[in-house]
């Protein structure tokens, strides 16, 4: 193949016998594999172009002005312009809202065996516990 193409075939070396002879002779028709030989930038070190300053990521702007946090809900617009949509009274959200629960997850022990969740939540530490017992070293 030529040199400059941009796939090449290599020799995939293994060793096989810890004759080095052996080896030699083994390694030549072993097998060959096709890698992709991209060309490489010529002269520059650092990771950004020459001439193009580098700008680094900024976060959101931290908001901290106690009456727009208790009468907008900041950080819920996800358009690009807009404002932030306004609290409702209490009264106008549906009950349900204010009974979820916003702890860390119940364990499958204080969970009651006659809800669904119950079992949602066996079916998941199962799967959890195979993968965990897969992953591990087999005789």
């Amino acid at each position: 193949m030529a040199m400059h193409s941009l796939f090449r075939v290599e020799l995939l070396s293994k060793c096989i016998n810890t004759n080095a002879a052996a080896l030699f002779l083994k390694t030549n028709t072993l097998c060959r594999i096709q890698t992709c030989g991209y060309q490489k930038k010529v002269g520059s070190k650092s990771k950004g172009y020459k001439g193009v300053a580098t700008q680094e990521l900024k976060g959101p702007e931290v908001c901290k002005d106690p009456v727009k946090l208790t009468s907008y809900a900041v950080g819920v617009n996800i358009f690009k312009e807009g404002e932030d949509p306004k609290l409702k009274s209490v009264e106008e959200y549906p009950e349900w809202l204010f009974q979820l629960n916003l702890g860390p997850v119940k364990k499958l022990k204080e969970l009651d065996q006659d809800t669904w969740g119950y079992w949602r939540r066996l079916r998941k530490e199962h799967i959890w516990r195979s993968n965990k017992l897969s992953k591990t070293k087999k005789f």
